[in-house]
């Protein structure tokens, strides 16, 4: 098994703002949304992922609904410990008479701080992890994509997640020049809340924003192949009363535009501190898209505008960060490096 014998078990997570994935074995076992519902009178954990998001904006005074990850980080060690360990209650390793020695590869953003680090690791070793392992996501999304990122050639990854876009160059197994920012999609959700609030004066919540954001949502005001309008509930803002409306996805790219163009402009500040030799192979090779973000309807083709270079989206780019640190994982020798 490499690194761990027998009696251990090893866990590959990328810890999300928005979403948490946990592999083992070669195959995700968790994915979960990273919330937790508490219980404010009892100071109990009620619910954790998927159970806790069905009450998020629907709770009493009695619950509470805990996002433990905010722009990439944790916000709240308490519940993170909580969450990682409820996570690590779902695969099961655990359930046997001799518990294993638990070991995990975790994925951080590449623009963490030592102290953010920290409260990454400690909250996993509260959780009951016996070895924590780091690696940055950007390196991660590029071992999921399926680049080789020990050859000695350049490759720019776009990582856009819950809490932070992370745009890196990558050669030789390293990390060249990066930039990490927190525009992302938990952003995207607030500008689409701000457009309804100013243009519609209606109020709605995280969860309709997300489900609007998937529906119509678009990085251009023209694409060859439109989705349907979508019939947004909400509040009204004069009237107080339950209102519904239409929204189309021109709407979208009109909300979104201000973060997707920081967006642009981080992978443009990128791409001018790349060595020459290294911007030629990228210039061959283009950008890769992953996180959830890439999912914007015309955002590659928006980026490819802005940059002149081709754009490609990774298979399944929700889970192509939490797929390399599993390979990572499982090839460890070879990317022991990597691992910190």
């Amino acid at each position: 098994m490499g690194l761990f014998s027998f009696f251990n078990r090893e866990l590959a997570m990328d810890l999300g703002t928005a979403n948490s994935i946990v592999i083992f074995n070669d195959k995700v076992v968790i994915d979960e949304p990273s919330i937790v519902a508490l219980d404010k009178t009892t100071n109990k954990i009620m619910a954790v992922g998927k159970k806790a998001k069905l009450m998020e904006g629907k709770q009493n005074n009695k619950i509470e609904t805990i996002r433990p990850l905010r722009g990439g980080v944790i916000a709240d060690f308490e519940m993170a410990q909580h969450m990682i360990r409820e996570l690590i209650k779902m695969t099961n390793i655990s359930r046997s008479f001799m518990p294993p020695a638990l070991r995990m590869v975790i994925c951080i953003p590449s623009g963490i701080t030592n102290v953010e680090e920290r409260a990454v690791r400690e909250s996993a070793e509260q959780a009951g992890a016996k070895e924590i392992r780091m690696i940055h996501e950007p390196m991660a999304a590029a071992i999921g994509i399926g680049i080789d990122v020990l050859q000695p050639y350049g490759n720019m990854i776009v990582d856009i997640g819950g809490g932070t876009a992370e745009i890196a160059v990558i050669s030789l197994g390293g990390i060249v020049c990066n930039k990490s920012i927190k525009v992302a999609g938990d952003v995207f959700n607030e500008d689409v809340k701000d457009y309804m609030r100013k243009q519609h004066n209606i109020v709605i919540g995280d969860r309709t924003a997300e489900e609007l954001k998937i529906a119509v949502g678009s990085a251009i005001s023209e694409l060859d192949t439109p989705p349907e309008e979508f019939l947004t509930r909400g509040r009204d803002m004069m009237t107080g009363l339950p209102k519904t409306i239409l929204v189309n996805y021109k709407e979208i790219a009109h909300a979104l535009d201000k973060s997707i163009s920081a967006i642009e402009s981080a992978i443009l500040e990128t791409l001018g501190n790349t060595p020459p030799e290294l911007a030629a192979d990228i210039y061959d090779n283009g950008i890769f898209l992953a996180g959830g973000g890439s999912l914007l309807r015309g955002l590659d083709q928006r980026i490819a505008s802005k940059t002149h270079l081709k754009v490609h989206i990774a298979e399944d780019p929700l889970r192509a960060v939490a797929r390399g640190t599993g390979i990572a994982l499982k090839n460890f020798n070879r990317f022991s490096f990597l691992i910190k």
